[in-house]
């Protein structure tokens, strides 16, 4: 089975998922549990993230606990031909772009060296910590040469095997 083919039908078990949202809620609250318990999160000052759709692991009590633990929260920006930046979340200051999606106005780059964790989206997931985004090649054009911690939290129906592409990168820890 193609990437894409396992994508679109991850994509539809999981919005088809997200329609029991006590099921999901209660799931994303033991992620977010187990998520900031681990020691990336708690050595982490700087924590990128992003701002989930419906169908993933909500992010939004992710991002008001790393506040409430003083930590500097930065979410993804993308441009054309690939390009991805991270910028400090502020609410009052997002934008829906044309894919629907949230994402910072600022184009005020926080540097790659200075994030600390990368909590990182995703479709599919092989065991070994390999991805299948949605398509674009953001992350894992971004991860190439990031050197700290990354971590996914999904659910255990998203780990699939599949055949990895020698540009893909594989996440540290997989939370599910």
């Amino acid at each position: 089975m193609s990437k894409e083919v396992q994508r679109q039908e991850m994509i539809l078990k999981m919005k088809h998922f997200s329609k029991n949202s006590l099921q999901k809620n209660k799931i994303d609250t033991l992620l977010l549990e187990k998520l900031i318990s681990t020691s990336y999160y708690h050595e982490a000052r700087i924590l990128a993230t992003y701002l989930s759709m419906p169908h993933e692991f909500n992010t939004t009590p992710l991002i008001t606990q790393a506040i409430k633990d003083k930590k500097t929260v930065v979410v993804p920006k993308t441009y054309p031909e690939g390009k991805m930046i991270f910028v400090k979340y502020d609410e009052s200051q997002l934008r829906k772009t044309s894919f629907g999606l949230l994402e910072p106005i600022s184009n005020l780059e926080v540097d790659k060296s200075c994030i600390d964790l990368i909590h990182v989206p995703g479709i599919v997931f092989s065991p070994d910590g390999y991805r299948i985004g949605y398509g674009a090649g953001y992350f894992d054009r971004y991860l190439a040469d990031y050197s700290g911690n990354t971590i996914s939290t999904i659910y255990s129906f998203q780990i699939q095997n599949f055949q990895k592409d020698t540009f893909d990168i594989p996440i540290r820890k997989l939370l599910y």
